[in-house]
């Protein structure tokens, strides 16, 4: 399958939200036809490159995103609320006369579901405890604290990493895998797993 690809500085996690500001008239043009016709595009990490101006080198393992909500307050400019959908391997990719990347993506499956870690029960209790703090409202819909992959990556998102830590945690096939990674890095930043 192909889709549009938009390389960014950050990532985006499956169940995630990401708000995103849209100027660029190849990312316009993008906008304009998922909002048409419904359809998502992928978001990858920038390896090299920067988000504004000659196409960047994104990472092969990306997430795809939806437009649940869009405003247009003035001319050239889109706000989007996106969210993650589900992670995908790019594949071959070619940019069309615009300059928007368009990349064949495979859909990975989601985390391996496994037994909860012995990390579940205090993973699950911390991002409760921040939910409590902020508000259920700040979470992507609906919570889903039985799915140790939903919790990782939400700790993830509320946990100061770099984007490379973060695309690291993407790149994870195994949900117990990723909710240690996440359980250790809680403890590190001195947070009572």
């Amino acid at each position: 399958m192909e889709m549009p690809i938009f390389p960014l500085g950050t990532v985006l996690f499956p169940g995630g939200v990401l708000p995103l500001k849209i100027f660029e008239q190849r990312y316009l043009d993008m906008t304009k036809a998922c909002v048409r016709d419904g359809s998502a595009f992928g978001i990858c990490m920038i390896r090299e490159g920067r988000e504004v101006g000659a196409p960047a080198l994104p990472s092969e393992i990306g997430c795809v995103a939806r437009i649940r909500e869009w405003d247009m307050p003035q001319l050239g400019i889109f706000l989007l609320l996106t969210e993650g959908v589900g992670r995908f391997r790019l594949g071959k990719r070619h940019h069309d006369r615009a300059g928007l990347m368009i990349g064949e993506i495979e859909m990975l499956p989601d985390a391996a579901p496994t037994p909860p870690p012995p990390e579940a029960d205090r993973c699950v209790a911390m991002l409760r405890a921040i939910v409590e703090k902020i508000g259920e409202d700040k979470l992507p819909s609906p919570p889903r604290f039985e799915d140790p992959a939903w919790v990782a990556y939400r700790l993830a998102e509320f946990l100061p990493l770099e984007a490379l830590a973060r695309q690291r945690l993407l790149e994870m096939d195994s949900a117990d895998l990723l909710m240690g990674v996440v359980a250790k890095l809680l403890r590190q930043q001195g947070l009572s797993v």
